[in-house]
């Protein structure tokens, strides 16, 4: 649209104005004075009746003009200009602060919505396995069926991603206190060191823009609660949102798998990935042709009542979870470590039929039994320092417990009744370990995206 056709001066006469109302099209001219801020409106039927009363053509079309108009702003909502058409409206200019002509809304011109700068947020939860560990590494299940039985809860990754108009890459992990700047793609990827995780993913993904990532967790490193594949997974949200073809749940967890066991090397098994992404109660069975995900529908009161018994404390110590599951992938060359795995597999399909059915005491007794198993499988999993703690945890009236993830360190989970609970958490905090509350997560990962002028506050520049 030509918006010169629209506008006038005082000294254009009423001829000139009909020419510009006939190329405009739209049956209206505004007037603008020297320093061409709208002053007045007319419309050819304003023009129409001066002419009806006598003026000339030759008169100024000022004559026929209206000061009083209606107009709107640049920030002016479409709600309301549609509001305005509505109301038999023909026209609406636009005018900046100065009152300059910016635009013309009509019922046959009204701008499309363009696209605005946006970003990515995602967020991934972390996961508390009750049993099968092990079971999940292809080490094993290439052999045999595995089967774990998991849950994510409130403890999250977050991740947030926006676009750059260069090629530069900049990601900021608060977790690992550490930055990575790259030029481009190639040069983001080279080496590993602190990062490795994210020159991984970077590999996986292949970006082809440049971006700036910011990353963050509620968990520290080591943990035992799958945390590499939780930061896989948000970071992984966020790349998934500018792309048209969206990866689904298990593509998402495949790439997270890729990234963190081939290209970063680090030992493991599957139900991580899995389970951050999908969320909620899942019980997963492992074969070398298929990986299956089966979501569990718990009676509410029966979830509750679980979460109420159940205690997440850390042990302040961390793992090396890579270095232990390479132990336990070295050890399961021995049949007896298979026949302890495959134990802790079938212990695993009664913990699913106890809790799809409430028996809460049967299910918390099975974690005690999984865990006798579990440090059977390698000498990295557990020691004198966190058996003495196993052990008096019990004691105080915990019925099963276990140490999260590969073991050797990070978040202890306990099971215990009603009216013991409390006296066991004594027991665990008298030792220094702190106690973690959370809540049952019942969706996976969320990723969405945000328009950057909503959300972003305006700074000035200095």
């Amino acid at each position: 649209m030509n918006l010169e056709n629209f506008l006038a001066t005082k000294k254009t006469s009423i001829r000139e104005a009909l020419e510009l109302i006939g190329k405009n099209n739209h049956g209206v001219i505004m007037i603008q004075d020297e320093n061409d801020v709208v002053i007045s409106l007319a419309t050819e039927g304003d023009i129409r009746r001066k002419l009806i009363d006598g003026v000339s053509l030759d008169d100024p079309v000022t004559i026929c003009a209206n000061e009083t108009f209606i107009w709107a702003d640049l920030k002016t909502p479409r709600e309301m200009l549609l509001k305005q058409l509505d109301q038999r409206i023909r026209i609406i200019p636009i005018l900046d602060k100065a009152k300059k002509l910016k635009s013309i809304v009509s019922r046959d011109f009204f701008p499309v919505l363009e696209e605005e700068p946006t970003y990515a947020r995602a967020r991934s939860p972390v996961r508390i396995s009750f049993g099968g560990g092990g079971s999940d590494l292809t080490d094993y299940f290439a052999g045999e069926s595995g089967a774990v039985i998991n849950t994510t809860v409130s403890i999250y990754s977050h991740s947030l991603l926006k676009k750059r108009k260069d090629n530069k890459i900049i990601i900021h992990s608060r977790d690992l206190n550490e930055s990575l700047v790259a030029p481009d793609l190639k040069s983001a990827i080279q080496g590993n060191g602190k990062m490795g995780l994210f020159k991984s993913l970077l590999k996986a993904i292949h970006p082809d823009f440049g971006f700036e990532l910011f990353v963050n967790s509620d968990f520290p490193p080591g943990s035992g609660l799958g945390g590499s594949a939780v930061v896989a997974s948000a970071v992984l949200g966020c790349f998934n949102q500018f792309r048209q073809d969206k990866w689904d749940h298990h593509e998402i967890a495949e790439l997270a798998f890729q990234a963190e066991r081939l290209y970063l090397g680090i030992s493991g098994g599957w139900q991580d990935q899995y389970a951050t992404v999908f969320g909620g109660f899942n019980f997963m069975e492992f074969k070398f042709d298929q990986n299956v995900v089966n979501p569990l529908r718990i009676h509410p009161d029966t979830l509750v009542e679980l979460e109420e018994s159940l205690i997440l404390c850390d042990t302040g110590i961390t793992h090396n979870s890579g270095e232990i599951l390479s132990d336990q992938c070295e050890n399961l060359q021995q049949d007896i470590m298979r026949k302890r795995v495959q134990s802790s597999v079938e212990l695993t399909y009664k913990m699913r039929n106890y809790l799809l059915r409430g028996r809460l005491l049967e299910f918390g007794k099975c974690i005690d039994e999984g865990w006798n198993i579990k440090r059977q499988l390698s000498s990295k999993i557990s020691d004198s320092h966190f058996d003495r703690i196993y052990d008096g945890a019990i004691k105080s009236g915990a019925i099963g417990g276990k140490l999260l993830g590969a073991g050797g360190g990070g978040f202890f989970l306990f099971y215990a009744p009603p009216f013991q609970k409390y006296q066991v958490m004594d027991y665990l905090t008298s030792q220094g370990l702190n106690i973690k509350n959370f809540n049952f997560e019942l969706e996976g990962l969320r990723a969405w995206t945000a328009r950057e002028h909503r959300t972003l506050m305006e700074t000035t520049a200095k």
